[in-house]
């Protein structure tokens, strides 16, 4: 019945186009890549060492984000004090915070000369090297436990408060009764999504992999494409990520438990548990640990970023420009697709907005690629298909913020604009558009930041005159200038934040009017 009023009352055929536009850039161009490739042989040894990193580092990078995450998020849950509220939001900067920045702030506290290593060195131990397995665990952790945190409170606080004074009022334990049961519904998704993020890694794995033996499946089709151009190898090593991509979506489906705690009364009730000065004294570590854990570095890229603004290279201002342009480019092709989609609903829509999870930007960029290369020259159009990929990896992420708010506004005012005729293109810029400003702002800012950050294909196909800033950061780092790679790093930090702050306050002023 919702499918067939959705139909009345919105055009689908732009949202079908958007799914046939998904379809090509994900399926489509991995079967661009295997028609181009001279032919596809096995996985060799070094393939498989790949595949086994992948897998490896992607299971532990989600445990631990998990695990950490427990103790986190019931703190958070059970105790109120002053900047509870400004920490939780400190928690979603990671995922907006681009990767080649959190990488610099991650090496300026682990690195080799870095903060834990100095004090090590001071105290007469041995440097340790933040380079390999361990390194992009760290770093996967560091982007991924705040998401893990966000997951399981929304889980804690999805429990009914009278559950809780119930339990205590019984006399039995609230971990066995609620805790438990909500963490065996919560965890498996969260690890799941986690998982999946990691799977398709490769900034991290650039930066930090630290040679053949910490390579992932994602810089193996970089090394291939950028290095051999074996299309072959690097379209199935794609084949062998998506169907990774596709197991671990599945298993997520099956494993998640639904949690049964019923509805309560929406009510704001005091926590009787944890009240021992044990109890509370472990809330306040893993709290005071955890803003440690994300703090610290962005404080170091700060600083070092100061100190580094005097030495950046003149070509930093036309990588801004371009950095900013690839942005907007992005952001508005993320927004129109995600609310054409909205408009049209339905399953085929939750199934092509996972598939760019699943792909590999880099496949994706290389067949669209070999697809122009017969009319026109590819180097030209880098920054264009950046721009598309990074709209396309940005598009699950902005659809979940834009869908469920249409849902809501129909619910709430379908039947008003049913009943004065209003339809069509119409009903959206006047019925629909104005309520959800909010959520598009968000969703805006959200595609910004993470197109503003983004090093995947401009690191594969950009000429010297098309660098962006990630790209002129990372060339920085590899020419060992750290000082001006810092300052970039603080630039990059700042574009990709004030980004995310005019769209998300866009979206929210006078929004309520």
């Amino acid at each position: 019945m919702a499918r067939s009023t959705r139909s009345i009352n919105y055009p689908r055929w732009p949202g079908a186009m958007v799914i046939a536009l998904v379809l090509v850039l994900t399926l489509g161009t991995l079967l661009a890549v295997l028609w181009r490739a001279e032919g596809v042989g096995g996985l060799g040894r070094a393939e498989w060492a790949a595949i086994r990193f992948t897998v490896l580092q992607a299971i532990l990078s989600a445990a631990a984000s998990v695990v950490l995450a427990i103790p986190v998020a019931r703190a958070l849950s059970r105790r109120r004090f002053r900047g509870r509220s400004v920490l939780i939001t400190l928690l979603g900067a990671p995922f907006i915070l681009p990767v080649i920045v959190a990488v610099m702030g991650l090496l300026a506290v682990f690195g080799r000369n870095g903060l834990l290593n100095d004090a090590i060195s001071m105290a007469g131990g041995d440097r340790i090297s933040i380079y390999g397995l361990g390194g992009v665990v760290l770093a996967h952790v560091f982007f991924n436990l705040p998401l893990a945190v966000r997951m399981i409170l929304q889980g804690w606080i999805a429990i009914p408060a009278e559950r809780f004074r119930l339990v205590v009022s019984l006399g039995a334990s609230v971990s066995a009764m609620l805790e438990r049961p909500m963490l065996r519904a919560v965890l498996p998704g969260a690890f799941m999504a986690i998982f999946l993020i990691c799977l398709t890694s490769f900034a991290v794995a650039l930066v930090l992999g630290g040679g053949p033996k910490a390579t992932t499946v994602e810089l193996a089709i970089y090394q291939a494409v950028r290095f051999d151009f074996d299309l072959g190898r690097a379209a199935l090593l794609a084949a062998v990520q998506f169907g990774l991509s596709i197991i671990a979506a599945l298993a997520a489906w099956f494993i998640t438990v639904p949690e049964g705690f019923g509805a309560g009364l929406d009510r704001v009730l005091p926590r009787w548990d944890g009240a021992s000065l044990w109890e509370r004294s472990c809330d306040a570590l893993a709290i005071a640990l955890a803003a440690a854990f994300l703090i610290l570095p962005l404080s170091m890229v700060v600083i070092k970023g100061m100190i580094g603004l005097s030495d950046l290279p003149a070509s930093v201002w036309p990588a801004i420009a371009r950095s900013v342009s690839v942005a907007a480019v992005s952001t508005a092709l993320t927004i129109t697709a995600a609310v054409l989609l909205s408009m049209r609903g339905g399953r085929a829509v939750g199934v092509a907005s996972a598939l760019p999870l699943a792909a590999s930007s880099l496949v994706v960029g290389t067949g669209l690629f070999v697809v122009v290369q017969p009319m026109f020259n590819p180097g030209k159009l880098a920054l264009l298909v950046t721009a598309l990929m990074n709209a396309l990896m940005a598009l699950p992420f902005a659809l979940r913020v834009i869908a469920p708010a249409f849902e809501r506004v129909e619910a709430d005012y379908g039947r008003l604009a049913d009943s004065i005729g209003l339809k069509g293109w119409a009903r959206v810029r006047i019925s629909v558009l104005p309520r959800i400003r909010k959520p598009l702002g968000f969703a805006a800012g959200l595609a910004a930041a993470l197109s503003m950050g983004d090093l995947g294909v401009i690191a594969l196909f950009a000429t010297s005159d098309q660098q962006t800033l990630p790209l002129l950061m990372y060339q920085l780092m590899g020419s060992y200038r750290t000082d001006a790679a810092s300052g970039a790093a603080l630039v990059l930090l700042s574009l990709s934040l004030c980004a995310f702050w005019i769209f998300d306050r866009g979206g929210r002023a006078d929004a309520d009017a």
